[in-house]
């Protein structure tokens, strides 16, 4: 059964760049409600304990100096088949991929920098939403 949340966190970069109005505003109109949401800078140990599934990759080290290089905003969104529908909004993990009029084809610099996460199931978005907010803080 498909879940209606899943995570999103526009990356430093993009929030550097100004990106993160546009990207919610993608995320609005494709019908997309917020139920939490917080600017922050997450420290090294929460980008470790976030990204910890991917710790024996190659990539972990400079994903976690990236994540926390710069503020982020983190956000659950809720819609039917949030997981799906998010994925298809942001588009490809590598931009140079991703299709026209997605937010990462928009606004993604690379593959590391690419504007955006999505939860990728949606138990991995309970887990990612849990690691964000609390009951107290979702609308």
């Amino acid at each position: 059964m498909n879940g209606n949340i899943t995570l999103t966190m526009i990356k430093p970069t993009a929030v550097k760049n100004g990106y993160a109005g546009p990207i919610l505003a993608m995320i609005n109109q494709a019908g997309f409600r917020i139920q939490a949401m917080k600017f922050m800078k997450l420290s090294k140990e929460q980008a470790q304990k976030f990204y910890e599934v991917h710790k024996a990759r190659p990539f972990y080290k400079d994903l976690v100096e990236f994540m926390s290089s710069g503020p982020i905003v983190a956000a659950i969104l809720e819609k039917e088949n949030a997981v799906e529908a998010y994925r298809e909004l942001i588009g490809a993990t590598d931009p140079s991929k991703a299709e026209k009029g997605t937010i990462r084809h928009r606004y993604a610099g690379n593959i590391q920098e690419n504007a955006v996460h999505g939860s990728d199931s949606d138990e991995n978005a309970i887990i990612e939403s849990d690691f964000f907010f609390s009951r107290v803080e979702r609308y």
